[in-house]
C-alpha cells in the first residue's frame, strides 16, 4: 500500500511538470525541449539556496531560475529565428553544465533543510505518516498551482498566450506582440518545471544531476494518457487531465514494480516498463481514432 501512496504523492509533484509541459506543447503548440534543462536547473537552485538555510526561498529562486531558463529559449527562437526544438536542445545542454557547476558536484544533500524534513520534525511525524502527510501537502500544493494557472488563462495575457498557439498569425494582425505571448509562456512554462525539480528535490532530500533524464518523456506521457481520458475540450480540462494523468502514470509504474511484471529485475527495467507506458499511451488514442474512422466510413457507406 506504501507503494502506492508514494506514487500518487510523487505524481502530484511531477503534476507541475505534466501542466508546464501541456503549456508548451498544447497551448503554445511547440515542442520545447527545454525540459529536462529547467527541470534539473530548478532541482539544482532549490539544493543550494535550501542548503543555506533558506528553505522556502528556494522554491522562489527555483521558479524564476526556470523562467530564465524558458525566457532563453524564447529568445533564441524570435530574434534568433532558430528553429523551436533545437533552439530547446541548446539551452537544454547548456544547462547541464550550468546544473554541475551551481551544485559543484552531480549531487548534493540537504535533507535536514529540506521543508518536508522540518515539516515531519515539526509535528513529530514518522513512519506511514509521513507518507500520508506527504500526499496531503502534495495535493495541496498541486491544486494550488493549478487553480492560480487556470485563472491566468483566463487574464488578457493568458488568452493573448492561448491565442498565439492557435494562430499566430491572426494575433499578429490583431496587434499583439507574439513574440512577447511566446517567450512569455516558455517562461511560465519551465518556470512550473523547475518548481517540480525544486519539489522533488526537497521530498528526496537531495539534488542528483540524474534527476532530470527522462522527464521530458515523463510529461508527455502524463499530458497524453490524461488527455485519453478527458479528451481535448478546453484549456481548463487539459491542465486538469495533465495532473490526473502525472498521478495515473506514477501508479502504474507502482503496480509494474509491485507486482513484478518484469520478473525480480521490476526495478532494473524501470526504463523498460516506462517505454512501454508510454508507447501504449500513444497506441492507444491512434487506435481509437482508427476505429471512429472506420465506423463513420462504414456509415457513410451505408447511407450511400
Amino acid at each position: 500500500m506504501q507503494v502506492y501512496i508514494t506514487a500518487v504523492e510523487e505524481g502530484f509533484l511531477y503534476a507541475l511538470l505534466a501542466i508546464g509541459i501541456y503549456i508548451s506543447l498544447r497551448i503554445l503548440n511547440i515542442p520545447d525541449l527545454t525540459t529536462e534543462g529547467s527541470f534539473g536547473f530548478g532541482s539544482a537552485i532549490a539544493a543550494v539556496v535550501a542548503s543555506q538555510g533558506f528553505s522556502f526561498l528556494s522554491f522562489v529562486a527555483a521558479f524564476f531560475a526556470g523562467v530564465l531558463a524558458g525566457v532563453i529559449t524564447g529568445l533564441i527562437q524570435t530574434r534568433l529565428k532558430v528553429h523551436p526544438v533545437l533552439a530547446g536542445i541548446i539551452t537544454m545542454s547548456g544547462l547541464y553544465s550550468v546544473n554541475l557547476m551551481v551544485r559543484g558536484s552531480s549531487n548534493l544533500n540537504f535533507n535536514q533543510n529540506s521543508v518536508f524534513t522540518r515539516l515531519f520534525n515539526a509535528l513529530g511525524i514518522s513512519g506511514v505518516n509521513k507518507k500520508i502527510v506527504g500526499l496531503i501537502v502534495s495535493a495541496i500544493i498541486c491544486v494550488i498551482v493549478l487553480a492560480l494557472i487556470i485563472v491566468f488563462f483566463k487574464t488578457h495575457i493568458g488568452l493573448c498566450i492561448r491565442a498565439t498557439g492557435d494562430n499566430s498569425d491572426m494575433v499578429r494582425a490583431s496587434s499583439v506582440n507574439v513574440n512577447f505571448s511566446l517567450v512569455f509562456g516558455l517562461a511560465l512554462a519551465n518556470g512550473l518545471i523547475a518548481l517540480s525539480g525544486a519539489l522533488i528535490s526537497h521530498y528526496l532530500g537531495l539534488s542528483d544531476q540524474s534527476f532530470s533524464n527522462g522527464t521530458l518523456i515523463y510529461g508527455l506521457a502524463a499530458v497524453i494518457i490524461g488527455e485519453a481520458i478527458f479528451g481535448k475540450r478546453s484549456v481548463t480540462l487539459g491542465l486538469i487531465s495533465a495532473v490526473v494523468g502525472s498521478v495515473i502514470y506514477k501508479i502504474i509504474v507502482a503496480f509494474v514494480i509491485d507486482v513484478s511484471l518484469f520478473g525480480k529485475n521490476s526495478e532494473n527495467l524501470m526504463k523498460l516498463a516506462c517505454a512501454i507506458i508510454v508507447t501504449l499511451t500513444f497506441v492507444i488514442p491512434a487506435v481509437k481514432d482508427a476505429a471512429e474512422n472506420n465506423r463513420v466510413k462504414k456509415e457513410a457507406k451505408k447511407n450511400a
